[in-house]
C-alpha cells in the first residue's frame, strides 16, 4: 500500500501546475468557489446513486457484487429504449419529465426483480463458499450481461462502444438549459442530478431505520439465527436486500443516460463500477453513513481537480489520479475506512 501511495505521489508530482499562489487567488473568488461546490453536489448525487446499491449489498450481506457496473449500464439502455419508446418530437419537456420519473420507476422495478432471480438461482447457493467464490460468480454474470447487451445492440445497429446518441437526444430544452444559482450558470441536469441522489439518501435510509422489512434485513444482517428464531424470512429478507441494490445500480444507470459526461455505453459497467468501489470502500464496507460521507468527499475533490485541470493543469486524468490518492491515503491511515466496521453481513 505504502508503493501504492509513492507512486500516485510521484505521478501527481509530474504533472505541470500552475504556481500554487496563481491557483489559491483564483480558488479565494467566492464565485469560484460555489461554482466548484455546485458541481461537487451534483457528482455527489451520481456517486452516491452509483454506490448505495453496492453499499447495502455488502453491508447488509456480505456479497462482493461485481456485476454492480453492469446492472447499472443496463439501466442506462433500459431507460434509454423507455425514453425512445415514450418520447417523440413532439412531446413537451414537462410531460418528458415525467415521463423520465415513470421511466426510472420502471426501469427499478424491471432490474430489481432481475437482481431478486440472481439472488435465488445464482448467489444463493454459494453463500457458506469463501469470498473467492462469490467474485468469480458476479464477474461472470458482468461478461453475460455485457455479452447479451452487446449482442442485442448489433442486432439494432448500435454502437456497444460509444455513447448512446439517440438516447440522449430524448433531454427536453428544460434538461439542456443552464440556470443561475447564487450567480453561477449551472447545467439544469446536475442540478436535477444532485435532488435524484438526496432523494435516494433518504428513501433507502427510511427503508432500513422506519419500516418494518428494514428491521427485518438489518436484524437478519447482524444475527441471522436469532433474527430466524423470531420467525423472520432471513433469506426473504436477502433477497429484497440483493433486488433493491441492484434496481438502485439501475436506477443510476437511468440518470447517466442524459448526463453528458457519461451516457449509455458498455464501458459505463466498469466505469462505475470502479467509483462505487472507491466510494463504499472509503466511507468504509458496510456503513451506509459511510458511503454517503465518502461520496461527498468524492464529489468535492472530483469537482476541485476537474476545475484544476480546466484553468490550471494541462493533464486530463488529474480528477481520477487524485480520487485513487484519496482513497490509497484513507486506507494507509484507516484500513477499515472513515465509518468501516471489522465484520459485516451475514446469512
Amino acid at each position: 500500500m505504502t508503493g501504492a501511495l509513492h507512486a500516485a505521489l510521484a505521478a501527481l508530482e509530474a504533472v505541470p501546475l500552475a504556481s500554487i499562489g496563481e491557483i489559491l487567488t483564483d480558488l479565494a473568488d467566492l464565485e469560484t468557489l460555489v461554482g466548484i461546490g455546485l458541481d461537487g453536489l451534483s457528482k455527489f448525487g451520481i456517486y452516491v446513486t452509483i454506490a448505495a446499491g453496492l453499499s447495502l449489498i455488502f453491508g447488509l450481506m456480505g456479497v462482493l457484487n461485481f456485476a454492480h457496473g453492469s446492472l447499472t449500464m443496463l439501466g442506462a439502455y433500459l431507460g434509454g429504449a423507455f425514453m425512445l419508446f415514450f418520447v417523440s418530437s413532439a412531446t413537451g419537456d414537462v410531460v418528458t419529465i415525467v415521463f423520465f420519473f415513470c421511466t426510472m420507476a420502471l426501469v427499478f422495478a424491471i432490474v430489481t426483480g432481475l437482481g431478486a432471480v440472481l439472488e435465488i438461482g445464482v448467489i444463493r447457493p454459494i453463500y457458506d463458499r469463501p469470498p473467492l467464490f462469490q467474485i468469480l460468480l458476479t464477474f461472470g454474470i458482468v461478461l453475460v450481461l455485457d455479452e447479451v447487451v452487446r449482442i442485442v445492440l448489433e442486432l439494432e445497429g448500435i454502437q456497444s462502444s460509444t455513447d448512446w446518441q439517440a438516447a440522449r437526444g430524448t433531454r427536453p430544452d428544460e434538461i439542456l438549459g443552464f440556470h443561475e444559482v447564487f450567480g453561477i450558470s449551472i447545467r439544469a441536469i446536475y442540478q436535477f442530478q444532485t435532488i435524484v441522489g438526496i432523494l435516494v439518501v433518504v428513501a433507502t435510509w427510511w427503508f432500513l431505520t422506519r419500516t418494518r422489512y428494514g428491521l427485518h434485513i438489518r436484524a437478519g444482517s447482524e444475527d441471522g439465527e436469532m433474527a430466524q428464531a423470531l420467525g423472520i424470512d432471513v433469506r426473504r429478507s436477502f433477497t429484497v436486500v440483493f433486488g433493491v441494490g441492484a434496481g438502485l445500480a439501475a436506477l443510476a444507470g437511468v440518470m447517466l443516460m442524459w448526463d453528458p459526461r457519461y451516457g449509455a455505453s458498455v464501458p459505463l459497467g466498469v466505469e462505475t463500477l470502479l467509483i462505487a468501489f472507491v466510494v463504499v470502500i472509503i466511507g468504509g464496507l458496510g456503513s451506509f453513513k459511510g458511503t454517503v460521507v465518502a461520496a461527498a468527499i468524492v464529489g468535492l475533490v472530483d469537482a476541485l481537480m476537474s476545475w484544476l485541470f480546466v484553468n490550471h493543469v494541462d493533464f486530463a486524468g488529474l480528477p481520477e489520479l487524485v480520487m485513487f490518492l484519496v482513497l490509497v491515503l484513507v486506507l494507509v491511515a484507516r484500513p477499515q475506512g472513515l465509518y468501516g466496521v471489522e465484520e459485516v453481513g451475514g446469512h
